[in-house]
């Protein structure tokens, strides 16, 4: 097998010293992470697992971050695309994501994200005036990153569906907690979401779960994604450094390397490069096909 092109499509960074990170006082098992995470640090792991360009994804409600990660993208370091954070509810969203893509790196901003997994508006995602920014996203070319718990993906599937112009990005498989045997109500609702044809999904989070490279724990829930939204829909994530938690950086890569094994080389090259390289439109990050 020919060594893999690899894109990082999902990971954070964040300085304490610069802003705060809320969500990492929500439990006492985020302590480890209670720290700078720097580019200078996430690009030496990425160099020596193989990744050659990554995705630096937004975590708070703040247009100021966005626009860190934007010059960092156009800095030349490993990150290629952003998905960022602005006000979707906003009458003017058109004209602030006009702002972003006008800015300085503006070009690297690939998509948006709202941390639905902090939103105390559980119909948040039904709003009137949110579906007119997700609109919008659309007009601009943008895409719309979910990261939500899974009782939200029936809600989701709703959203999807109303913005047919829209891709919407299904962040760690709908952050399902991974059992023995995957649960039925969130089986059933990622499968709709699947079906639509604008939906993406992330193979992340999941993966620092994987012990010593013995992906089998993982398997059904794998399986379950390719087959729901095959590998040209379907993009790897590390999630660092919130995967630190449970697996080095390393161990993360080989785990989806682990998963994608046995997939023939096309199918394997979209899942770990292909996919988020359409999808968020990173250029430079390798050849298009192995």
């Amino acid at each position: 097998m020919s060594k893999a092109i690899i894109i990082d499509a999902h990971h954070h960074l964040w300085d304490l010293s610069v802003r705060a990170q809320p969500f990492l006082d929500s439990h006492p098992a985020l302590a480890p992470l209670r720290r700078t995470f720097a580019v200078t640090d996430l690009a030496p792991l990425a160099a020596e697992a193989g990744v050659t360009a990554t995705v630096a994804v937004q975590t708070v409600a703040d247009e100021a971050e966005t626009q860190e990660l934007l010059t960092l993208a156009a800095a030349r370091s490993p990150v290629a695309a952003v998905v960022g954070w602005t006000d979707l509810t906003a009458p003017d969203v058109a004209d602030a994501l006009g702002m972003l893509r006008n800015g300085h790196g503006g070009e690297h901003l690939a998509g948006i994200r709202h941390p639905l997994l902090t939103e105390p508006d559980p119909g948040w995602l039904g709003g009137t005036d949110v579906r007119r920014g997700l609109m919008a996203l659309g007009e601009a070319g943008l895409t719309f990153d979910l990261v939500l718990p899974p009782s939200m993906l029936s809600a989701a599937v709703a959203a999807a569906a109303e913005a047919p112009g829209l891709i919407f990005v299904l962040d760690h498989l709908g952050n399902v907690e991974v059992a023995p045997t995957p649960d039925e109500l969130w089986a059933a609702a990622f499968s709709a979401f699947a079906r639509l044809p604008n939906t993406v999904c992330k193979l992340s989070g999941i993966l620092s779960e994987a012990t010593d490279q013995d992906v089998s724990t993982l398997r059904p829930y794998f399986d379950l994604a390719l087959d729901c939204f095959g590998p040209d829909r379907l993009m790897f994530g590390s999630d660092w450094p919130v995967s630190t938690l449970g697996a080095s950086y390393g161990e993360v890569v080989g785990a989806a390397l682990a998963l994608t094994s046995e997939l023939t080389t096309p199918e394997r090259d979209a899942i770990l490069a292909g996919t988020a390289r359409r999808v968020y439109r990173i250029a430079g990050a390798g050849p298009a096909e192995a």
